[in-house]
């Protein structure tokens, strides 16, 4: 939200929303987090009612985390943009130690860090020497030479794994030697973090990011670092690619058809990175990578996330793209988890240059299938916040609300179903518990989003707020959601739902009440042995009084004797009244005829019709048990008061 829009919030809140005003002009001019204290102590200061220094407590809590999220947003926008910016870099012809000295500054820059650098591997020497430092103040720090295994990056060129110390000096997993110390000690630094640069299996380099003080890096930062590593190594291959193609062309002038060749493909290489990288920029898709592959290199590209698994291994192991039969298999990979692959259809003979431009297509490809997840996530977090909201009453304000729900696509006039989800198959640890609530709760984000709906993590479980489509019952959409919820994680999934709710904008309340009552037939489901099944309360039959929310007498009654109230309401019969001496006579006919006093036959009429509008089962225990509580509910409610 821009400054002027804050602004102009501030002033259509009016008197109203005094305590909000000022932390709202906070955010308007993007303040520090210690200036939001000022109102509090300003309050305080002039005297002010402990109702107000209470409510301007809790807006602050409030600008502040909307200050949290927008930096969050900031920050998860300017790294996907620097990743962005660097890939574009290696399309065009820039120098290879203008595109490191971009990476480091950007990696310096977005992890926020005193200092990052990048060594790169001598062979001749069989050591590591700096290559590109930024933020460094040291001279000896900046010649520093690294030994295999000696000093963190010693560690990480060995090893090809990243790592972190949040103290160098007291870590002794490494070898610390005293030329490295002295150096590491002339730039004062503590925290270090150290991924390699890898092409194919071999480690050419390492990139690192390190602080003066003592610091934990975040596994998001390791990844994101990890990145900027990727494209680093990129950066170099492509200089001893544009090397080797000016060495070839030097010394093999004589050889004019070989060179017109060789040219070629790399016009084809240059198309596809100017292609690949417009497609970045335009916000192009996975598909769209393969379309515009398929185009340069003359054959089928798709992108699949199920490949061949011998293959896929071999590529992602390599960094390189293999042969499989008569395909070309790219890995697609983001650190260490595997997204998929490129598979290039029916080119056995692939030019290397080619297999380059495969192996770089495919690398763009882990960059967007990452933004894509990044947005998906964003989203998940921006609905399960609104939801979050409804459950705790935390905003009453119907317009802001409705305003929140329309940004995602979310209609809260609608009638909706509260339903609580969780897993039935119990955990052998809690990392791993863990680890399938958050699949849970990505499977129900992603209904939820293409439900038009919200979904949140609560109380150990998920609970979802879906649409009711006009024709759909409240068990059939718990049903429905378990097994889809179920076949998405693999597992058991138990669904209980409320009755349909509405106005969850007007009165955010109905909300909490409706997901009590989920959580009731979540309850009630586990409790009879129905693990991985969907109910409503409506299906509990009288169970269902206790388990709903509202009590809903008259709708049991209803769905319970409900035609044979109407029939005697049309007909003039006295069904009802049978009914009830039928079963006070201990269900025999005999003693009925003489509580009513009419002939058997009679008795036995009215009971047919009693059968053909009830179901022939009406008789039997289950269902004669709620038959006798609705008439006697029934009775109860005909005798209130009016």
């Amino acid at each position: 939200m821009s400054r002027d829009h804050l602004e102009g919030a501030t002033a259509a809140l009016g008197p109203t929303y005094d305590a909000d005003a000022p932390f709202l002009e906070l955010l308007a001019r993007g303040a520090a987090a210690e200036a939001y204290d000022r109102p509090v102590l300003l309050a305080r200061a002039e005297g002010g009612s402990g109702e107000r220094i209470a409510a301007l407590e809790h807006a602050k809590l409030l600008a502040l985390r909307v200050r949290s999220e927008l930096e969050g947003r900031r920050r998860r926008e300017a790294e996907l943009s620097a990743l962005f910016e660097t890939a574009h870099d290696l399309a065009g012809p820039r120098d290879v130690d203008a595109v490191l000295q971009a990476i480091v500054q950007r990696a310096r820059s977005l992890l926020g860090t005193d200092i990052a650098y990048l060594s790169l591997h001598d062979p001749a020497r069989g050591d590591t020497y700096m290559r590109v430092t930024e933020g460094s103040v040291a001279a000896r720090f900046q010649q520093l030479r690294l030994g295999m295994g000696e000093g963190l990056g010693g560690l990480v060129a060995q090893t090809a794994r990243p790592y972190v110390t949040d103290d160098y000096f007291r870590d002794d997993r490494f070898r610390h030697t005293t030329t490295i110390d002295a150096g590491v000690r002339d730039e004062g630094l503590v925290a270090i973090l150290g991924v390699p640069l890898m092409l194919g299996p071999h480690v050419i380099g390492v990139l690192f990011a390190a602080d003066r003080r003592a610091r934990v890096f975040e596994r998001e930062q390791i990844a994101l670092l990890g990145s900027f590593a990727a494209l680093a190594a990129a950066a170099i291959d492509t200089a001893n690619l544009l090397s080797e193609t000016r060495s070839a062309l030097a010394g093999l002038e004589r050889a004019n058809e070989i060179i017109r060749d060789r040219s070629a493909v790399i016009e084809r290489a240059s198309d596809v990175h100017d292609r690949l990288a417009e497609l970045v920029l335009r916000g192009g898709g996975v598909h769209d990578v393969a379309a515009a592959v398929s185009q340069v290199l003359d054959g089928t590209v798709e992108f699949l996330e199920t490949a061949p698994a011998t293959a896929v291994e071999a590529s992602r192991a390599e960094g390189h793209a293999v042969r499989h039969q008569h395909d070309w298999i790219a890995a697609v990979a983001a650190g260490g988890e595997l997204l998929g692959a490129l598979v290039l259809r029916g080119h056995p003979g692939l030019d290397p240059v080619d297999q380059r431009t495969l192996e770089r297509a495919a690398m763009v490809t882990s960059l967007l299938l990452l933004a894509r997840r990044s947005a998906a996530e964003a989203e998940q977090r921006v609905r399960g916040e609104l939801l979050d909201d409804l459950l705790e009453a935390r905003d009453r304000d119907p317009r802001l609300l409705r305003e929140r729900a329309n940004r995602l696509h979310a209609d809260l006039d609608a009638t909706h179903v509260v339903l609580a989800a969780r897993l039935d198959a119990a955990a052998p640890d809690a990392d791993q518990e863990a680890a399938a609530r958050r699949r849970l709760w990505s499977a129900a984000s992603h209904l939820a989003a293409t439900r038009h709906g919200l979904a949140a993590a609560r109380d150990g479980g998920t609970v979802l707020l879906l649409p009711l489509e006009h024709g759909d019952t409240a068990t059939e959409l718990a049903r429905r959601t378990a097994l889809h919820l179920g076949t998405a994680v693999h597992e058991a999934v138990t669904v209980g739902a409320s009755a349909p709710v509405r106005g969850l904008a007007a009165d955010p309340d109905t909300v909490v009440t409706a997901y009590a009552e989920g959580r009731r037939c979540l309850d009630a489901l586990r409790l009879l042995g129905r693990s991985g099944d969907g109910a409503a309360a409506e299906d509990f039959g009288f169970l269902g009084l206790l388990l709903a929310g509202d009590r809903d007498v008259a709708g049991f009654v209803d769905r319970t004797v409900g035609r044979v109230v109407a029939y005697d309401e049309r007909r003039g019969t006295d069904l009802l009244r049978t009914l009830d001496a039928y079963f006070a006579s201990g269900m025999s006919p005999a003693r009925t005829k003489d509580e009513l006093h009419v002939h058997v036959n009679t008795v036995a009429q009215r009971l047919e019709r009693v059968g053909r509008l009830l179901g022939d089962d009406w008789q039997s225990p289950a269902r004669a048990l709620e038959i006798q509580l609705a008439l006697r509910l029934h009775r109860l409610a005909n005798q209130a008061p009016r």
